[in-house]
């Protein structure tokens, strides 16, 4: 088995953006997570508040900006490829007190979607979190981790 390498270097270990020009179009996805964990009493007032504050309906605003995101990622990561995503979707689900958001992301393309679900995922967290600080900064946002992804030399699956 070949040792793992960095893949946005150079020959010289300069940065570099990964040439894919040969690799062969195929359908790529990729699922990640982020979760808002939140004081057991600003989680109660959400839901007390049917889970919108002054600034809007919390959860509908953060699956518009993680969608957002998700296709602005190559503005924001040097090194990501502009990709046209086919497919995008952001889901919200309250387990406890943490808001568990998932990102899917998927696309035709020579390189795979991670990055872009892992910035839907994240900053649709960060709107959560930006949308309920008035209820507390206590707010945390952990645990951002690709979930799965498929296409490409190799499959993943988180355990």
């Amino acid at each position: 088995m070949n040792e793992p390498t960095l893949t946005h270097v150079d020959e010289a270990g300069a940065p570099a953006m990964v040439d894919v020009h040969g690799k062969a179009v195929s359908w790529r996805l990729a699922m990640a997570e982020a979760c808002v964990v939140f004081p057991p009493a600003a989680a109660a007032a959400l839901r007390e508040q049917g889970f919108s504050t002054a600034k809007g309906p919390v959860f509908h605003t953060a699956i518009i900006a993680g969608t957002q995101a998700a296709k602005q990622t190559h503005h924001l990561i040097p090194f990501c490829h502009a990709l046209q995503l086919e497919r995008c979707k952001v889901a919200i689900t309250m387990e406890g007190d943490t808001a568990v958001v998932r990102c899917e992301a998927g696309s035709h393309h020579r390189t795979g979607v991670e990055m872009e679900a892992l910035t839907g995922a994240t900053v649709a967290a960060l709107t959560i979190y930006d949308m309920c600080k008035a209820l507390t900064h206590g707010l945390r946002i952990e645990a951002v981790r690709l979930l799965e992804k498929t296409g490409g030399k190799a499959d993943y699956h988180a355990d």
